[in-house]
C-alpha cells in the first residue's frame, strides 16, 4: 500500500504555514500604534522633555521602591475614570524606565511594585511636582485626556512619579494626602 498519508501531511503543513503567516500579519496590524489608540493618551514627547538622568537612580538591595500616582481631585472624575488615568500614567513611567533604567524597574518588580495614590488640587500643582521630580532625576509622566468622556481634551489628569526609592519619592510627594 503506497503512503496515503503524504498528500494529507503536505496539505496540513501548507495550511499551518499559511495560518502562521496570516496570524503574524494580522497581529502586527492590530498592535500598531495607529490602530491601537487609547481613550486617553499621554503626551510622551512633552513629558520626556527635561528628563534628567533617569539611569542615575539606584536602589539598595533591600531598599523599598514605589510609584506614586497623583490624581487631580478638582476634576471630580469617577472612580472608573481615575483608574483608567492611573493605568495610563503607570504604563508611561514603566515604558520610560524600562528603556533608561531597567535595573530599577526589576528591583521595583521584585519588591512588590508598590503604588500609592495621592491627591492634587490643580493642574498647576501637577506641573510643579513634575518639574521638581525631574530636577531629582525621577521619572515623571502626566496623562493628558483625549476629551472623549468626562474632561476636556488636553486636560492633565494624573501625574505618575517613579518607580524610585521611597525616601527619594517622599522628598517630592511627602506632604500630599492619600486619595
Amino acid at each position: 500500500m503506497p503512503n496515503s498519508f503524504a498528500p494529507h501531511a503536505a496539505a496540513l503543513v501548507a495550511l499551518s504555514l499559511t495560518s502562521v503567516v496570516v496570524g503574524y500579519y494580522v497581529g502586527r496590524r492590530s498592535t500598531s500604534p495607529a490602530n491601537n489608540q487609547l481613550d486617553e493618551e499621554e503626551d510622551e514627547d512633552d513629558d520626556a522633555t527635561g528628563d534628567g538622568d533617569l539611569a542615575s537612580i539606584k536602589a539598595g538591595l533591600l531598599e523599598p521602591c514605589k510609584l506614586v500616582l497623583i490624581v487631580r481631585t478638582d476634576l471630580k472624575m469617577t472612580p472608573g475614570k481615575i483608574s483608567a488615568q492611573c493605568g495610563h500614567a503607570t504604563l508611561a513611567c514603566y515604558k520610560a524606565l524600562v528603556k533608561r533604567n531597567p535595573q530599577l524597574v526589576k528591583h521595583w518588580e521584585r519588591t512588590g511594585q508598590a503604588k500609592i495614590a495621592l491627591k492634587a488640587t490643580s493642574e498647576q500643582q501637577l506641573l510643579e511636582l513634575q518639574a521638581l521630580a525631574k530636577t531629582h532625576n525621577l521619572c515623571a509622566r502626566s496623562v493628558r485626556d483625549a476629551g472623549r468622556t468626562q474632561v476636556a481634551s488636553g486636560t492633565r489628569t494624573v501625574l505618575a512619579i517613579g518607580p524610585a526609592p521611597v525616601e527619594l519619592v517622599n522628598k517630592i510627594t511627602g506632604k500630599l494626602r492619600l486619595l
